[in-house]
């Protein structure tokens, strides 16, 4: 009987302890984290980024957001034949000067066709403004012998008149080479200006003879600056103005 009894009592114990042990460690419900990745097992590729607000859409081996470096066998990029400068201004070689600029650039492998746009539009409001002033002292060495000439002789005539330019330069829309040669050594360079002015011609008794101060005009001219490329000035001078409208 005392044998039965121990059995009784060892079978309460084992069944305390099933079920103190299924409250603590609990049980399989099919809801539970997935076990921790073998660290022994090499770890899978990772997947493409998600693109990003703003991102262009681009390949699943390279992000859009990676710019690669260049190496030491990869060759340097031609400089552009087109780019947008401050204020959004077009600087464009048209096909029409592709030949003539290689041409130029075959004599003078220093000339940067777009560094040329920009000292190009600087030389541009110079002249304008200078013009409208009467300012003969700055378009002198802006300018060739005869577009010289041509531009004291509208001065003095203006004076003459008693009358009174005045020119405000809003800003450029382009400045294109529209045209390029090389003669000898002499390079022409022809850029068209797309610009936004105020012209107003004001007579001796200051009313306006032409023009009017709150219309802002789109002027477009065809200016040609030339350069001997042999020379060791690197001035461009202004020989020939056209204006298209």
């Amino acid at each position: 009987m005392g044998n039965n009894y121990d059995i009784i009592l060892i079978g309460l114990v084992a069944v305390f302890l099933i079920l103190r042990l299924r409250s603590v460690l609990g049980k399989r419900t099919g809801s539970e984290r997935p076990p921790a990745r073998d660290p022994f097992t090499p770890p899978a590729p990772p997947s493409a980024a998600a693109p990003r607000v703003g991102d262009a859409p681009g390949s699943a081996s390279q992000p859009d957001n990676v710019v690669p470096l260049p190496t030491a066998n990869t060759p340097a990029p031609r400089p552009p034949s087109s780019v947008t400068g401050p204020g959004g201004i077009r600087a464009t070689v048209l096909p029409t000067a592709t030949a003539g600029v290689a041409a130029v650039r075959a004599a003078d492998p220093s000339f940067d066709p777009m560094g040329f746009c920009t000292g190009a539009r600087a030389a541009f409001t110079a002249i304008v403004e200078a013009f409208a002033r009467g300012d003969v002292g700055t378009l002198r060495p802006l300018l060739d012998n005869a577009t010289f000439s041509s531009f004291e002789g509208a001065i003095r005539g203006r004076a003459e008149r008693q009358e009174k330019a005045e020119t405000t330069l809003i800003g450029f829309e382009a400045s294109d080479i529209a045209a390029a040669e090389l003669q000898g050594s002499v390079a022409s360079i022809a850029v068209r200006f797309v610009s936004e002015q105020i012209n107003v011609v004001r007579n001796a008794d200051g009313q306006i003879a032409d023009g009017n101060p709150n219309e802002v005009q789109k002027v477009v001219d065809l200016w040609t600056f030339s350069r001997d490329t042999k020379s060791s000035d690197p001035n461009w001078l202004l020989t020939k103005t056209e204006s298209e409208g």
